[in-house]
């Protein structure tokens, strides 16, 4: 099969798995481990997705994205979510401005730090559902609207969005519509005890990272475009369809784990986003066609927010992760094998 391999294809996968190790090694030098978080931003950077972050504070998560940042040449804006945060906070507004020579006035909209190319949504959820609500357009369909006036955002355009898990008091829970619209949910864990020496003997000797931008914008949506021109078989992405299907309670591929647990199972976009992440995953493996594998190492960030427990899931405290897991043990990777 190599030899019907596009050779431009072949060269630009090349050139990309060089570039992203470049990316991940100027972030590297800011952030400590969390190498799987790291690539999992990446992934949803250079698939065209969004990310929510989950983590108690202090982990660095404000940081890698300002150090994701530095290391492509995109525009970075941080908002941060507060209860009183108004819509036009974030989207711009409308302001009356006055010719000096003619005294003539006129409305001129300034916009707000929505119009970045990387924006970090710090703490998502303590913001009210209306502002949420705000986020929805740019997230989906990358363009914002105001009044009668339609605005695309630049290109590329990517959201990375925190929330801590623990202090709940005074947040809004993200509604499951805007909730879909993030490709991975990604949680950050403490560090090892070689990380946590690592990063205090960076932060408390005087250390400043230098890092460079190895990407600009063009070079970003190229690969955006790359990414979908590898190739999932027919039989791989009958599973990834299986497993997204899985999770629906009662549905043809549901498992026992699923019937019991799962109220609400995974819309369409988890599909999407399982199959974008294993053609990444295997372009940076050096393959040109997916597998098996890259969509089992995809499912959960894919999936673990789109996927709700019922009431005794939740009433024995089980976890999403341990639901997914199972399902992925369950479901045969060949469809012969479910029959």
């Amino acid at each position: 099969m190599a030899d019907k391999i596009d050779p431009a294809v072949e060269k630009a996968t090349q050139e990309f798995q060089a570039k992203f190790q470049k990316v991940r090694e100027e972030i590297g030098k800011a952030i400590v481990g969390h190498n799987d978080i790291i690539d999992g931003v990446l992934t949803a950077l250079f698939v065209g997705g969004h990310v929510l972050l989950e983590g108690v504070p202090g982990l660095g998560k404000t940081y890698l994205i300002r150090s994701l940042a530095s290391a492509v040449d995109l525009d970075f804006s941080r908002i941060q979510f507060t209860p009183d945060l108004m819509p036009a906070d974030i989207i711009g507004t409308n302001i009356i401005t006055e010719d000096p020579s003619t005294g003539h006035r006129a409305f001129e909209f300034q916009r707000g730090p929505l119009f970045a190319q990387i924006i970090l949504a710090d703490e998502i959820n303590r913001a009210t559902p209306k502002t949420q609500s705000a986020m929805l357009e740019a997230m989906q369909e990358h363009s914002v609207t105001v009044g009668r006036d339609h605005f695309k955002l630049k290109e590329p355009f990517f959201v990375m969005a925190t929330q801590n898990p623990i202090e709940q008091e005074g947040t809004y829970p993200l509604p499951e519509a805007q909730l879909d619209r993030f490709m991975y949910k990604l949680v950050v864990k403490y560090s090892t005890k070689d990380e946590l020496k690592t990063i205090l003997d960076r932060t408390t000797t005087g250390y400043k990272p230098q890092i460079n931008a190895i990407m600009n914008g063009p070079e970003i949506q190229g690969c955006q475009q790359l990414v979908r021109r590898i190739v999932m078989a027919p039989h791989v992405q009958d599973y990834a369809i299986r497993l997204s299907m899985a999770t629906h309670p009662g549905g043809p591929y549901a498992v026992d784990v699923t019937n019991q647990y799962v109220r609400w199972g995974a819309s369409p976009r988890a599909a999407q986003s399982i199959t974008l992440g294993a053609k990444l995953s295997a372009m940076l493996d050096g393959r040109y066609n997916t597998s098996f594998s890259d969509v089992q190492k995809v499912y959960l960030p894919a999936m673990r927010h789109r996927v709700l427990l019922n009431f005794e899931g939740e009433a024995e405290g089980i976890d999403v992760d341990d639901v997914l897991r199972k399902i992925i043990e369950a479901t045969p990777t060949m469809a012969e094998a479910a029959a």
